[in-house]
């Protein structure tokens, strides 16, 4: 029995799922989520609380149980928190900045990056070197982010571009260290 998959999700006040034949749809207020689901798996909500079954116990029927009940979940911690990844610029002159809901970067190129918010995402810039997305949806929110590091890949050798808050980063030694 998948670990992940038997977990039950109590749905908060103010949360509404409605499942229709294939899809999981998850509303709160003005802001909805929809999931398509495989037939290998039964969702079901009783009395607040939304549980996941699998119909086979083949293998690819264990793995969609737990990633069903996992994507689910996300959808309601999702809209009832938010998500947030924190990305860090590093180099001297490397900077960002907001202008109305587009980001500016300045990464060393001969030109400035501009990126524009998706719907459902935010971009703050805290200082000149800190950019944070949020967003409701975990996946989106996890793109965004990405493309954003994806414009300056941080350096081998002395680590400067655009990298995740935390993440570390293995520097290679230069010419005068083969010695």
């Amino acid at each position: 029995m998948s670990r992940i998959g038997k977990m039950p999700i109590e749905i908060p006040a103010g949360v509404d799922v409605t499942i229709a034949d294939d899809t999981v749809t998850v509303k709160k207020g003005n802001q909805s989520l929809t999931q398509s689901i495989s037939p290998l798996v039964k969702v079901t909500v009783n009395d607040g609380v939304l549980t996941v079954e699998r119909l086979q116990d083949d293998r690819f029927g264990r793995s969609m149980h737990g990633l069903t009940r996992s994507l689910i979940n996300n959808m309601i911690i999702g809209l009832e928190q938010g998500f947030s990844k924190n990305i860090e610029i590093t180099g001297v002159g490397y900077n960002a900045a907001k202008e109305g809901s587009t980001l500016v970067l300045n990464v060393g190129y001969s030109h400035q990056v501009r990126i524009d918010e998706p719907e459902g995402i935010t971009f703050d810039v805290p200082a000149n070197n800190k950019i944070t997305v949020r967003g409701y949806d975990k996946q989106l929110v996890g793109e965004t982010a990405a493309k954003i590091r994806a414009v300056r890949l941080p350096d081998a050798y002395k680590g400067k571009g655009i990298k995740y808050e935390g993440e570390i980063l293995r520097l290679k030694v230069g010419k005068t260290g083969a010695k």
